[in-house]
């Protein structure tokens, strides 16, 4: 007998030398998966999205499963899969502005892996639809989602961060002319950004962005599938999609607020012709011709039919009572902070976010974020960036309402701990090192140096 069927050995070997039962692999991925973070029972601020609805995961992993060895390549081999990706696109569509009877009844829209993929895109559009422009650049608030960023590296264009009001978070529209050049390609905006949960000035960064002749942009992928439900609920959310007539494209993801399984974004472009130089096409060899709307070939159908079922199953009435517990939590939550001493709320909530920082210079927020973590409840730690403060953010389900009541008394109970324990110090040379070190000098023998010396070392 090998090794990888002996008393539950080799767990991480992924081709044992003989095949082992179903039963054992399946042991095997949940032995790996104990050391997750928990994605369901609301108490992970970050990453997940969960909306407590019973039955939804076994839909959705069987509609995924159906469809799980479809080829998206090939449409005509595989219609279903472009029928369930043009009912996404419309569902998007319509939520966000778009469609017939609207001031953008054009859109089109591609279906992605994530909303990485949709601002590569987003970007890729906006550059090849200016072969004049030999150095292109995008301007890019410094709240975007460093997506943009990725994006800027990928395809070598030029970044041009702008600057935010250190009160409001958010980018002026007079900053964002003041970025805009003559090679600008694209100007971006959030709705809401990711950081701090506040919507940009669209309207006016679309049209300053109009007027210059450049595209707009508006990555909605965090929050933007819940605003417009907000919206119905009568929250005061500005105008960001396209109804806002210098927006021409939007990304917005399913796998986040529309609760659908990881792997599922949808990029819209107001018309045909602003998508267009997002495809990828090639016949220059033997073999069939390649035709690519997104950056992926082959892909599998299983994520695009688990977010048409997801969609179908919650409806529009179901998103509204989601975006509505929601919103009593992220309230509850922002209730919270603000009767905690020493704590203060970044900025007054307006979508699916929460995020604070510490007015007590001996309550340090990453040892906060730890007793939190000891106390059972995951956040975020965010670091300073220019002249904004260390934060702690809160990404908000539906599923976190019902432990909103556990977290007030959990979090002045952290706070209290955290303000006792103080600070963390750490040694004087290893701060002033750290000060010096530029990326190329950050080898993995330094890495492990720096670790060892904050007790970080060892197997593993």
């Amino acid at each position: 007998m090998s090794d990888d069927q002996d008393n539950g050995q080799d767990t991480g070997r992924a081709l044992p030398e003989h095949g082992l039962p179903a039963e054992r692999v399946l042991g095997d991925v949940e032995a790996l998966r104990a050391g997750d973070r928990p994605t369901h029972g609301g108490r992970l601020f970050a990453y997940v999205y969960d909306p407590a609805v019973p039955g939804l995961d076994e839909l959705a992993a069987a509609a995924h499963a159906s469809s799980a060895h479809v080829n998206g390549l090939d449409p005509t081999a595989f219609p279903s899969l472009l029928a369930m990706e043009n009912a996404l696109v419309g569902a998007a569509s319509r939520l966000l502005g778009g469609g017939p009877g609207t001031n953008a009844p054009d859109v089109v829209g591609s279906v992605t892996s994530g909303g990485t993929e949709s601002l590569i895109l987003a970007v890729k559009a906006a550059r090849d639809a200016r072969p004049d422009v030999a150095a292109p650049r995008i301007a890019v608030p410094v709240t975007a989602h460093a997506a943009f960023a990725k994006a800027a590296h990928y395809l070598r264009v030029a970044l041009d961060p702008v600057p935010v009001d250190p009160v409001t978070l958010r980018p002026s529209a007079a900053a964002v002319a003041a970025a805009i050049g003559p090679d600008t390609v694209l100007v971006a905006c959030s709705a809401p950004s990711y950081a701090h949960g506040v919507v940009d000035p669209v309207a006016d960064i679309a049209a300053v962005a109009a007027g210059a002749g450049v595209r707009c942009h508006v990555d909605a992928c965090f929050g933007g599938w819940t605003l417009p439900w907000l919206r119905r609920l009568g929250a005061p959310v500005p105008p960001f999609d396209f109804a806002v007539a210098g927006v021409t494209s939007i990304s917005v993801d399913l796998h986040k607020y529309a609760y659908a399984p990881k792997g599922v974004s949808v990029l819209l472009h107001r018309t045909p012709a602003l998508r267009a130089p997002q495809f990828f096409a090639y016949a220059g060899w033997p073999g069939y011709t390649m035709v690519n709307p997104v950056i992926a070939s082959t892909r599998s159908g299983g994520p695009i039919a688990a977010a048409y079922a997801t969609l179908r199953h919650l409806g529009e009435d179901g998103y509204l009572r989601l975006a509505a517990a929601t919103r009593d939590a992220v309230a509850g939550l922002a209730d919270a902070v603000r009767g905690t001493d020493g704590l203060r709320l970044l900025a007054e909530p307006e979508s699916t976010v929460v995020c604070f920082t510490s007015t007590d210079p001996t309550l340090d927020l990453f040892v906060l974020v730890d007793e939190l973590t000891a106390r059972g409840w995951h956040t975020q730690p965010q670091l300073s960036y220019a002249d904004l403060p260390p934060s702690v953010h809160l990404t908000v389900t539906a599923a976190v309402a019902p432990r909103v009541a556990e977290f007030g008394p959990d979090l002045a109970d952290a706070a209290a701990a955290a303000r006792a324990a103080g600070p963390v110090k750490l040694p004087a040379e290893l701060t002033a090192l750290a000060a010096t070190l530029t990326p190329d000098a950050l080898t993995p023998e330094l890495v492990a140096g720096l670790a060892a010396a904050l007790g970080l070392g060892g197997p593993g």
